[in-house]
């Protein structure tokens, strides 16, 4: 177990290190000189000013040195600060992420109640209009991107019928709920369609186990059947893709976010990338892709857990 434990942390930091160094060097790459952007631009900028720059922030390093600066300065909690803002950046995404968290927790709860319940409720009425009805769907949902959705839902549900606002986050529970609900709808009409499918698949495999047939001959309520055995036995896989669904939203909020104007990470990106603003694009990717991996490890440490075959298996004889 204790290594196990160990070449899992491994993994981890390997995964981290290399992901950082990606992240840092597609920017270190991006088109534009950082340089000329942290003397003000390039008006009245002499040779002089631009080597007193580069001294200042270090760019007259190799990039691998670099790296290593930056690196050091985040394991410390240090992301520098913005060019665009003159804020630090730990502070503008402390101001942001309570949105993108909300957003994407509000979503989650949509996704995984009505997937989840859409894909157990297909699985158990197999072969009826319900199943038909259920896979049609989600197969509508899972074909319409998050952004075309989120356009629809404010142009029905907030322009026309005025029932939710458009824009903006809220204040306080009620309010959040309120102004979340249209993006959270939107980014969950994906992901619903995905943990449907899974879900359904899960319940149909699960089903046909040696146990479920004794249970049913033993005359068992059909209900306590699929509570205690089928749905027990698809937990695995359910609870492994609503994991991984989540870890996607969190790297994927831009295009909602934008949408509906609500200022959490993933605007903050688009902000900082069209106005260079280095440190703050290379905080949020390293954020996201942090997080990413987080929720994947914690999805691979529970599986075993709600699979005890799989348990079985990884232990040693």
């Amino acid at each position: 177990m204790i290594v196990a434990i160990g070449r899992r942390l491994a993994g981890i930091v390997a995964t981290l290190l290399a992901s950082s160094f990606v992240i840092f060097a597609a920017v270190y790459a991006a088109p534009g000189d950082p340089a000329v952007f942290l003397a003000g631009g390039r008006d009245k900028l002499t040779p002089d000013r631009l080597a007193e720059v580069r001294a200042q922030y270090h760019l007259d390093e190799p990039m691998v040195v670099q790296y290593g600066r930056w690196l050091w300065d985040c394991l410390h909690l240090d992301l520098g600060r913005s060019l665009k803002y003159s804020d630090q950046v730990s502070d503008l995404l402390a101001s942001r992420l309570p949105t993108t968290l909300a957003l994407v927790g509000y979503a989650t709860v949509l996704f995984v109640l009505l997937g989840v319940g859409a894909g157990v409720l297909a699985a158990v009425r197999r072969g009826t209009w319900i199943d038909s009805a259920v896979v049609g769907g989600t197969t509508l949902a899972a074909s319409v991107p998050s952004f075309v959705g989120g356009i629809a839902l404010v142009a029905v549900f907030g322009v026309r019928l005025g029932w939710f606002p458009v824009s903006g986050s809220g204040s306080g529970f009620a309010g959040t709920v309120h102004h979340l609900t249209l993006p959270a709808t939107a980014m969950a009409l994906g992901a619903l369609a995905v943990v449907s499918r899974v879900t359904r698949q899960a319940m149909v495999d699960a089903g046909t186990a040696d146990h479920v047939a004794v249970a049913r001959a033993a005359g068992l309520p059909e209900r306590h059947i699929v509570r205690r055995h089928v749905l027990r036995n698809a937990l695995g896989p359910i609870v492994t893709m609503c994991g991984l669904v989540t870890a996607g939203m969190l790297a994927g909020t831009v295009a909602i976010e934008t949408v509906f104007g609500l200022s959490g990470i993933g605007s903050l990106l688009v902000g900082a990338i069209n106005s260079h603003d280095f440190p703050v694009a290379q905080a949020v990717l390293l954020l996201m892709v942090t997080s990413y991996i987080v929720v994947t490890s914690v999805v691979d440490l529970v599986h075993p857990v709600l699979d005890p075959r799989l348990k079985a298996v990884r232990s040693p004889v």
